[in-house]
């Protein structure tokens, strides 16, 4: 009897340890849910004492969650959100500076500019129209090759994009008009194209997968959601307007007050490796490792060339603002929200 009670408490104890020695991280993330598994699972199966718990929204979803915690931060890690974002965040102190360990191999202009970094960037996404040739053909409407093409009377009606207080690609889709066309003509431009705009989503990769099922023939997205369903046989062109695409960096961050610091650590070394970045780049054509992207044929070769110069600090600044005079003149389109 007391040889069985001496093995029931050794069992668990060990069982208790074990319990102990799993570490779970919560993640706040606006990655693509098809991303998030694959991420999760070589996470994890290289480092199997720590499982990650994540949390998704839209970009602008989730941002406004992690400022509304600011007092009281649930998050340990913020993953594949925007940069412009987490610099709004970083200027409210929420952020936890630290260098990884493969960050002297990541481009330099896709990671924050502190010492230590703030952020460590991920992958670029851009701008992308997705244009579905097929409702096209039976409304007899011509493919846009640019923004300004947009403004055409025959789109009325025809055009979803995403909300920029909701989606961090509607938010780079407007920034960049702003910053291609100025301040003034930018907005002279956006009401001109609210004209023809039936619905603004709260989501960025919605627009893509609209036009691609035909409820609309054109949808303002992002490269990511247009290749995968292009490649996945949906009747869309995908189109990089000529005067320069929107873009921003999907990238990580540790949340200042984390209880689980180490284990965080461990996630951004995670993120900035060799591995993590083959991961993204089989869903982006810019990641911030120089030497693993490859070829995508529904992107084109000279991608990195078609963004625009971005100043991701202005973005930040300016984000308030520009989403109240977005909001003051355009939010009659929005989607109803959940």
């Amino acid at each position: 009897m007391r040889l069985l009670a001496r093995l029931c408490s050794a069992a668990v104890a060990l069982l208790a340890a074990a319990s102990h020695a799993n570490t779970t991280l919560t993640v706040y993330t606006a990655l693509e849910a098809d991303q998030i598994k694959a991420y999760q699972q070589k996470f994890e199966e290289t480092y199997p004492d720590i499982k990650l718990k994540f949390v998704r929204e839209s970009t602008g979803i989730i941002t406004a969650k992690l400022l509304a915690e600011k007092a009281n931060p649930q998050a340990d890690v913020v993953m594949g959100v925007a940069a412009s974002s987490l610099l709004v965040l970083e200027k409210e102190g929420m952020l936890q500076g630290y260098s990884p360990k493969d960050l002297e191999k990541l481009s330099s202009g896709y990671v924050d500019d502190s010492q230590p970094p703030a952020w460590v960037g991920m992958n670029v996404w851009a701008s992308a129209i997705c244009f579905n040739t097929a409702e096209a053909a039976k409304l007899g409407l011509k493919k846009p090759e640019s923004w300004r093409d947009l403004l055409k009377p025959e789109y009325k009606g025809k055009i979803v994009m995403p909300n920029p207080a909701s989606s961090g690609t509607g938010y780079f889709d407007v920034t960049a008009w702003l910053k291609l066309f100025g301040e003034k003509e930018g907005w002279t431009y956006m009401d001109k194209l609210h004209e023809n705009i039936a619905q603004y989503t709260h989501s960025g990769s919605k627009p893509c997968k609209q036009a691609a099922a035909g409820e609309f023939p054109i949808g303002i997205s992002f490269e990511y959601r247009a290749a995968k369903l292009k490649e996945g046989g949906a009747p869309i062109d995908v189109i990089f307007p000529k005067e320069g695409l929107g873009w921003d960096v999907e990238a990580t961050a540790i949340m200042k007050g984390s209880r689980n610091i180490d284990a965080a650590r461990k996630l951004a070394d995670w993120a900035a490796s060799r591995p993590a970045n083959e991961l993204y780049e089989k869903n982006f054509a810019v990641v911030a490792m120089p030497g693993v992207a490859k070829p995508n044929p529904h992107i084109p070769a000279n991608y990195e060339q078609l963004l625009i110069k971005q100043d991701l600090r202005w973005s930040a600044g300016q984000r308030d603002r520009i989403l109240a005079e977005w909001a003051k003149r355009y939010d009659s389109k929005s989607e109803p929200k959940k």
